[in-house]
C-alpha cells in the first residue's frame, strides 16, 4: 500500500465550495461502511419488532433486547438522523417510532428487509471488507473466511439457511409483480425451476394457476424446506421435487425452464453448462427464463444513472466476493451465453429495481424489449 503524499509545508489549503462539497460526499461514502453496521445491529437487536407499533423509550428498548441502556440511546440516535426511527414526545423521556423506512426491517411484513441484514451482518460482510484482495488477487473471498464455498456454509447452518431462504422471498416479492407481467404463465405448463431453494417462487406460480405443474431441482439440503412449503399450500400434489445438480443435468420435459438469480453465481463456461441442460431437457415450444440484474441498463454514468444502476453495480461488487466467474452481466452478455447454448432471446424487460427478465427459445422474432412500471 502506498502512503499518501505529504502536503507542502505552509498553509492549509482551503477547497472552493464545489470541492469542499465533493469532499463531503467522498467522507460519506467512505464512512457507508459503518451506517451499514448501525442497520445490521439495529437488526440483530431486533429493535424493530421491539418498536413495533408503539413509542418505547430508549430504558424500555435495552430492557427488551438486553443492551447498554446509554450506547442504545446513541445507536438510536444515530437511526433517527439515518430516517429509519423518528422521536416521540412522552411524559418523562422520549419515545422512538418507526419511520415508514425502518418498517422494513421489522419480521413478517412484506418485503421484509430483516433477514438480508440479518445475512450481511454475519455472513456477508467479512468477505465484502477483503474486496482489495479479491481484485488484486482474481479470487472471491469467502471460502478464504470461512473456511468452505457459499452454499456449503449454508447447508452446514440451518438457521443460516432459513435466513437465506426467507432474504431470497423477501427479494422475490419486490419482483413478482413485474415477472409476472413480463412472462406468459398461463397454463397448463410444466414450469421447470431449476436452483428452486425453497419454492417460494414455485408456490406463487402454482397459485396463480391450478392447471399448472411444477418441477423443482436443486441439492437436497434445499429440499426439505421446499417440501414443507408445497405441503402447506396444498400444492405436494402438483410439484415434483428433484435432488440433482442443474450441472450435471435437468429433468425433460418442462414447457418453461425458470432460472431465477442462478446464472449470476456461475463464471461464463459453467453459465453454458446450465443453458445446454435446459436446451437439451426442452421440448418442441419449451421457454427458458433467466432473472438477474442487467448493469448495462443505467442510463449515463455516475450517481445520475439512477437507483437501478447503481444496484447492479453493488450486486456485480458482491458477486464477485462471494464465488469464483460470479458477475452482473450486461444484456448482450446474456444474450450471448443464450445464443450460444442454441437458444434465441426473443424479449427482454426491465423491471424497476434494475433486474432483467430474459425470454428465450428455440427459435423466435427478433428480440423485443419492455419495461415494467
Amino acid at each position: 500500500m502506498t502512503a499518501p503524499r505529504t502536503a507542502p509545508a505552509g498553509a492549509v489549503a482551503v477547497p472552493d465550495s464545489a470541492r469542499a462539497g465533493q469532499a463531503w460526499h467522498m467522507r460519506e461514502m467512505i464512512y457507508g461502511h459503518v451506517r451499514s453496521r448501525a442497520v445490521c445491529a439495529a437488526a440483530e437487536l431486533g429493535l424493530a419488532d421491539a418498536i413495533g407499533t408503539g413509542s418505547p423509550t430508549a430504558a424500555e428498548l435495552a430492557g427488551a433486547t438486553g443492551a447498554d441502556p446509554a450506547l442504545l440511546a446513541r445507536l438510536l440516535r444515530a437511526l433517527v438522523s439515518f430516517g429509519v426511527l423518528r422521536r416521540e414526545p412522552g411524559d418523562d423521556a422520549e419515545g422512538y417510532s418507526l419511520t415508514p423506512l425502518g418498517e422494513t426491517l421489522r419480521s413478517g411484513v412484506p418485503a421484509s428487509a430483516l433477514p438480508t441484514a440479518l445475512l450481511v451482518a454475519t455472513t456477508m460482510a467479512p468477505a465484502w471488507e477483503r474486496l482489495t484482495e479479491v481484485v488484486r488477487h482474481g479470487r472471491p473471498a469467502f471460502a478464504d473466511v470461512f473456511g468452505v464455498g457459499f452454499f456449503s456454509h449454508l447447508d452446514r447452518d440451518p438457521w443460516l439457511r432459513g435466513i437465506f431462504d426467507r432474504s431470497q422471498e423477501s427479494g422475490l416479492s419486490l419482483e413478482l409483480e413485474g415477472l409476472l407481467q413480463a412472462v406468459d404463465f398461463t397454463g397448463p405448463l410444466t414450469v421447470v425451476d431449476v436452483g428452486g431453494g425453497d419454492g417460494a417462487l414455485l408456490t406463487r406460480l402454482l397459485g396463480e394457476d391450478p392447471r399448472s405443474r411444477g418441477v423443482l431441482v436443486d441439492l437436497a439440503a434445499a429440499l426439505p424446506a421446499a417440501a414443507r412449503r408445497l405441503t402447506g399450500a396444498g400444492l405436494a400434489d402438483r410439484c415434483e421435487l428433484v435432488e440433482g445438480d442443474f450441472l450435471t443435468a435437468l429433468p425433460p420435459g418442462g414447457d418453461l425452464y425458470l432460472l431465477r438469480h442462478i446464472l449470476h453465481d456461475w463464471d461464463d463456461a459453467s453459465c453454458h453448462v446450465v443453458l445446454r441442460n435446459c436446451r437439451r431437457a426442452m421440448g418442441p415450444g419449451a421457454r427458458v427464463v433467466v432473472v438477474d440484474y442487467l448493469v448495462d441498463e443505467a442510463k449515463g454514468d455516475g450517481p445520475d444513472q439512477g437507483a437501478s444502476g447503481q444496484w447492479g453495480a453493488l450486486m456485480d461488487l458482491y458477486m464477485m466476493s462471494l464465488f469464483t466467474g460470479g458477475r452482473e452481466r450486461t444484456r448482450e452478455e446474456m444474450a450471448g451465453l443464450l445464443r450460444e447454448a442454441g437458444l434465441t432471446p426473443v424479449r427482454t424487460t426491465l423491471l424497476p429495481g434494475g433486474t432483467g427478465v430474459m425470454e428465450a427459445r428455440t427459435g423466435g422474432c427478433p428480440e423485443e424489449t419492455g419495461d415494467a412500471q
